[in-house]
């Protein structure tokens, strides 16, 4: 599918471009490529849209390496582990979606605006009612230990140029809704593993779109599992 191919991921009538960077070839590249084959080769091949044939080689090795230096995955070695591929399976299930994230229901429809966490696909959309009003968009939440908790939420206090005490990093667009947990921007890839210290990271446009869509009062329903979590 020429779609997966170009590794793009489209969430109803936003498309969501998939940062795939793949670097050229060349003797000092290669030689610093693990060319071992690894066990998801043939699924990362097809993701990258390379030959697919099973056996690494220096090209598939570059392709793949791009694509973990782009996400922040270590080792950063072009090694086709469970790690690369579990990223690209999540950004394959994230392109499946379609424009009703919310067909099985698992959102309520009966708080009038609400901001939806899906842990389990890592997205997040805003509803009215049943109505869809802000398409899914890629989130980064809380790794195995400090995991964003899940269940009905209400934002309490909104920041738009947060600066966190406790890691010591700027939280633009934060919008508080259970404890130190909180929508805000952030400047690393949405696959960047293993994920936050709990608040649901978005990208800039995104965070800065809930920010004017929402507000005090508003409902989030945090619901699933994270991956690996």
């Amino acid at each position: 599918m020429r779609a997966r191919r170009r590794a793009a991921v489209v969430f109803a009538a936003a498309a969501m471009a998939v940062p795939v960077v793949v670097a050229g070839g060349g003797a000092a590249q290669a030689a610093s490529c693990n060319l071992t084959t690894g066990p998801y080769q043939r699924q990362v091949e097809q993701f990258l849209g390379r030959p697919v044939d099973g056996s690494q080689s220096a090209a598939d090795c570059n392709a793949i390496k791009a694509f973990q230096a782009t996400h922040g995955i270590t080792p950063t070695q072009g090694y086709a582990g469970p790690l690369t591929w579990q990223t690209m399976s999540l950004i394959l299930t994230q392109w499946s979606v379609g424009p009703n994230p919310n067909k099985d229901g698992s959102c309520p429809t009966n708080r009038g605006r609400i901001a939806c966490v899906d842990l389990t696909r890592q997205i997040s959309w805003i509803q009215d009612g049943s109505t869809v009003t802000y398409a899914p968009v890629p989130v980064r939440t809380g790794k195995d230990g400090t995991e964003t908790r899940t269940g009905l939420k209400t934002i309490y206090y909104r920041s738009i140029n947060h600066w966190s005490t406790i890691y010591n990093v700027s939280m633009p667009y934060s919008q508080f809704f259970d404890g130190g947990i909180a929508f805000h921007s952030t400047t690393k890839s949405m696959w960047n593993p293993p994920g936050s210290g709990g608040c649901v990271n978005m990208r800039t446009a995104d965070a800065k779109a809930y920010w004017n869509m929402l507000g005090n009062g508003n409902s989030v329903y945090v619901y699933g599992r994270k991956p690996g979590t």
